[in-house]
């Protein structure tokens, strides 16, 4: 199976510090692929690179083949590209489907200026981005929350939301930064059956500190250590490498689950 998204021997410098060393990692459609590591490992600036809010000092990426050369984080709904944030980035004024409508931009990007204005809108436009967003959110059973603010709702309920307006974009690459954080041990493991429900129709990138939830749900894992690729394999692999268990010396390392601890952020 040919990679959709290729990085290659990536480099990312900030002034002397070395964020990314010569970082090289693939992924394909149909497979969930972790990247962990102790806190300052780079995981970040990986996801900040891919989605070209960084600009890598040597290396190159490839998305479907081609290189990808230039690209902004504006660019990545075209592609086929979604991302959540640590953060839930949600529009506190707008409601729960308004705020999933507003991840389909790309396809009727007139429509968001005027939700956020209470402008006019096209009644076509607005009907079609309705229906798609809706179907989303019934997927992850939300749908009805539809109607409601999202400082209403639970945090778990709202991360939901977040993923939702990721996902309404139709991505075939789907990124998510510590998508369980602050959820409950019940909502993590709904989370886990989502993401490997998922991962049918696209490819998932996960950085996650909850390490039982990576090794549960990844194919592939691939390890950071100040800003390099240290390990890569299965879970099984991963775990019992002995370079990941000194990466985390000093950590919380856990040998009765994973072999590696909470303590990638």
């Amino acid at each position: 199976m040919s990679a959709l998204l290729e990085v290659q021997d990536v480099s990312v410098r900030f002034g002397g510090l070395h964020a990314l060393d010569m970082v090289s990692a693939n992924i394909s459609s149909g497979e969930i692929v972790g990247i962990i590591g102790p806190n300052g490992a780079g995981k970040t600036t990986l996801f900040n690179v891919i989605c070209g809010f960084n600009r890598p000092d040597t290396g190159r990426l490839r998305w479907q083949g081609a290189a990808l050369r230039r690209h902004q984080p504006r660019h990545l709904a075209g592609l086929g590209i979604a991302r959540t944030l640590q953060g839930l980035g949600l529009f506190p004024h707008l409601t729960v489907l308004e705020n999933v409508m507003v991840g389909a931009s790309r396809h009727s990007r007139a429509w968001i200026g005027s939700a956020l204005l209470a402008l006019p809108r096209g009644d076509r436009d607005e009907q079609q981005l309705r229906s798609r967003a809706l179907r989303v959110l019934t997927d992850l059973d939300v749908s009805d929350m539809a109607d409601r603010l999202p400082g209403q709702l639970p945090y778990g309920v709202q991360k939901r939301v977040a993923l939702a307006r990721a996902l309404v974009a139709e991505p075939k690459l789907l990124l998510l930064d510590e998508p369980a954080s602050g959820l409950s041990s019940e909502e993590m493991r709904e989370l886990g059956d989502l993401l490997r429900d998922l991962k049918a129709d696209l490819a998932i990138l996960l950085v996650e500190h909850h390490m039982d939830l990576v090794m549960e749900v990844c194919d592939r894992i691939v390890v950071l250590d100040f800003g390099r690729v240290i390990a890569t394999g299965t879970p099984a692999e991963v775990r019992d490498d002995p370079r990941v268990l000194e990466a985390y010396l000093g950590e919380h390392v856990d040998d009765t689950t994973t072999g590696v601890g909470d303590a990638a952020g």
